[in-house]
């Protein structure tokens, strides 16, 4: 399948590193001018540099700001006005018993998690509906599903996605602006491999200590490994594309089959 993206913006948020790293990279190399963004300057920087060495014919721009804050994102649309495609990436993720868990810690994964990507499509949505094209996506989890017991409140904050990106589906109804979520499964990323670490010790070598994560802690994975983050660029930039254009209001998963349902 031929996706070009030529003529399009991308803004992915969180996009620095990992999956929404992942992310801007395969809608950078489909064409669209595709943004960076992070909370630092210099790490947006590191990373356009980086990016650039890969994808030398590539359209990158970076913002630094902190999105999960009102201010942020004001200072984020005063830089860039309009865009043609946004992904919500950013999101945060820490393992805690769940009566640990206080009102603060709630609120702050309420704030980064949901109210980021809430008041990006707030912001957005209306011009992409006045020139009749567009594409917003919210990165979600299987925890969205399967709320997992190590990390309570990021599965409450996903399953919130899940009811935020369909209802912003329905306010773009027939207008040529679809809206979805992406249900990633477990992923290899630097903050997975702490968190696998935490999980099942810091001396395992990391093949075996993600085979033991798997088989203790995600036995229902299908593909019994965990995801690549390009895995989730792929869909992602499919979704993004021309070709999706009949896709909107759902919740897509890359998990490896790990959710035990035919549908979410």
């Amino acid at each position: 399948m031929d996706i070009d993206l030529t003529g399009r913006t991308a803004f992915v948020s969180g996009s620095t590193k990992g999956i929404g790293r992942a992310i801007a990279a395969g809608l950078a190399r489909s064409g669209a001018t595709t943004v960076i963004n992070g909370r630092s300057a210099k790490t947006v920087e590191e990373t356009l540099r980086a990016l650039r060495d890969e994808l030398p014919d590539a359209d990158l721009k970076g913002v630094a700001a902190d999105v999960a804050t009102a201010e942020g994102a004001e200072a984020l649309i005063s830089e860039l006005p309009d865009v043609d495609i946004l992904v919500n990436n950013l999101g945060i993720f820490e393992a805690r018993p769940v009566l640990e868990i206080d009102d603060a810690e709630w609120r702050r994964y309420f704030e980064v998690n949901v109210l980021s990507g809430v008041r990006l499509a707030r912001l957005y949505l209306p011009g992409m509906i006045e020139r009749a094209w567009g594409r917003i996506q919210f990165i979600a989890s299987d925890s969205a599903v399967v709320i997992p017991e190590e990390m309570v409140h990021y599965g409450v904050s996903k399953t919130a996605l899940l009811a935020v990106s369909r209802g912003y589906a329905k306010a773009a109804a027939g207008t040529g602006v679809t809206v979805n979520t992406v249900l990633a499964g477990p992923t290899h990323t630097g903050g997975v491999e702490d968190f696998v670490a935490d999980l099942v010790g810091e001396d395992l070598p990391w093949d075996d200590a993600q085979r033991r994560f798997m088989a203790e802690h995600r036995p229902n994975s299908l593909i019994q490994r965990l995801i690549e983050p390009e895995e989730i660029a792929n869909m992602v930039v499919y979704l993004s594309s021309d070709h999706a254009s009949a896709t909107t209001g759902g919740a897509l998963r890359v998990d490896g089959g790990y959710v035990d349902a035919i549908l979410p």
